[in-house]
């Protein structure tokens, strides 16, 4: 694989609202489900690794123990996905012209894993396609990676979308990676419920 130029950023500023309970924090396999999202970036061929926080930002920062990893708070958490994007977006700009791409993923995935992440970027170098998207339950989404010529785009996303409309808006520009098990997100003390019972 080529020497990547590929950042990627972790959404992990939501209120959880629906969980009831900060579902960064949950455990998942020994860690919680943030450390497990971190883990699987930092073992990817992206850098650097960037985390969004928001909601709750002081209690869940405690997690982020890994050197090299930088946390960016989104104090307009609020407003949506799109504002946690355009914080993460922002801050690649304090790092050198060389980052040509980035992945966008989310901490609520349990299924995420290096192996996708490298995939995504391996389809962006060989493929030259400047939207690399996973695609499960017949869907697009997230860990999607997008080249820089994106980034004002998704800077200037609407409060209440995410990365999946700029996906749809740009669909002749995507290739799409198969991961099944992107459809596994963890909102409700139900989903948690589910997961816990097939580990």
């Amino acid at each position: 694989m080529p020497k990547s130029n590929v950042a990627i950023i972790i959404l992990a500023a939501g209120a959880s609202t629906r969980m009831g309970r900060p579902k960064q924090l949950l455990p998942y396999q020994g860690r919680s489900l943030l450390q497990h999202t971190i883990e699987s970036a930092i073992a990817s061929v992206c850098k650097p690794v960037v985390v969004v926080l928001g909601a709750n930002a002081q209690q869940i920062r405690s997690e982020v123990t890994q050197p090299f990893v930088q946390v960016v708070e989104n104090s307009q958490w609020n407003l949506g996905m799109s504002a946690s994007i355009r914080s993460g977006i922002r801050s690649l700009s304090t790092y050198s012209e060389s980052i040509d791409a980035a992945v966008i993923t989310v901490c609520d995935q349990p299924f995420l894993s290096s192996e996708i992440i490298n995939l995504l970027v391996e389809a962006y170098h060989s493929l030259a396609k400047a939207i690399v998207a996973s695609e499960y339950a017949e869907t697009l989404g997230v860990p999607a990676l997008f080249s820089r010529t994106f980034f004002s785009e998704l800077a200037a996303l609407g409060e209440t979308v995410g990365a999946k409309q700029l996906i749809n808006r740009h669909l002749n520009q995507v290739f799409r990676v198969p991961f099944p098990l992107g459809a596994v997100d963890i909102d409700t003390p139900k989903d948690y419920e589910e997961l816990q019972a097939t580990i």
